[in-house]
């Protein structure tokens, strides 16, 4: 185990029950403190049920992990609360407003009284929602809405964030503002776990990249290093269509 890796994952694997297929098959992977770690792959490839492992939302079928030398099963209450987990589906009540979803969450995490109103007031103006905040979530444009789902997941400030597709279907204004948000977030430590199929952000974004396939990592290390890896690779969907191939991955 890397001393300084504050997720370190071993011999994981998971196979869900009544399957034939390995979603994760005997993976090993060290994240660093500080780091924004991009996980790539195509549709199926197995990223969700990683994360999910690492959430504590499933249990895998062998192998074990720790996140910041924790366990789930010794230590589950002190991981979930040093966590962010940002989906891709919205979650959030489309009934309340943006300033009661994320009072919400802040009390969830135990976040109260003046201490918790000035964060989320703090929290929506920097992402220019300060005049939307006792609107409707429900009314708001895809983007708004990724916004406000980004800050209910990093209120309580986790030392480890879970993206998921965190600019999917968002304008550029709104990429632009979630992606300095989380520069920002991990300028001030926290460590980033990425996943997306925007290629070209991660390899803007990201420090390193592990690219998955079948459950298991085929490639990892920097942007650049995994570009030059590849020959005539000129960007990471380069490296990505030699790494996983050209055909479609289209399920049910």
């Amino acid at each position: 185990m890397d001393v300084q890796a504050i997720i370190h994952v071993e011999n994981l694997s998971k196979q869900y029950k009544n399957s034939d297929f390995v979603a994760v098959d005997n993976l090993f992977l060290d994240i660093q403190k500080g780091e924004i770690f991009g996980l790539l792959g195509p549709n199926g490839a197995g990223k969700t049920t990683l994360i999910s492992m690492l959430c504590g939302l499933i249990k895998p079928t062998s192998g074990h992990f720790s996140i910041d030398q924790k366990t789930y099963k010794e230590n589950g209450l002190a991981i979930r609360k040093s966590i962010g987990v940002v989906p891709q589906e919205y979650a959030l009540y489309p009934t309340l407003t943006a300033h009661e979803n994320l009072s919400y969450f802040g009390a969830m995490h135990g976040l109260r009284g003046r201490g918790l109103k000035e964060l989320v007031n703090v929290s929506l103006e920097k992402m220019g929602l300060t005049r939307f905040a006792n609107k409707q979530v429900g009314t708001f444009s895809g983007g708004m809405k990724r916004r406000v789902n980004l800050l209910a997941g990093v209120l309580h400030r986790p030392k480890v964030l879970f993206l998921d597709e965190p600019t999917v279907g968002v304008d550029v204004q709104s990429k632009n503002a979630i992606i300095d948000f989380l520069k920002e977030l991990n300028g001030q430590g926290a460590t980033i776990v990425y996943t997306s199929h925007h290629l070209i952000e991660a390899q803007e974004l990201c420090d390193r990249i592990a690219i998955i396939e079948g459950g298991k990592i085929i490639a990892q290390g920097t942007p650049n290093a995994l570009i030059n890896s590849v020959v005539d690779a000129r960007n990471l969907e380069d490296v990505f269509i030699a790494m996983t191939g050209r055909g479609l991955r289209d399920g049910i």
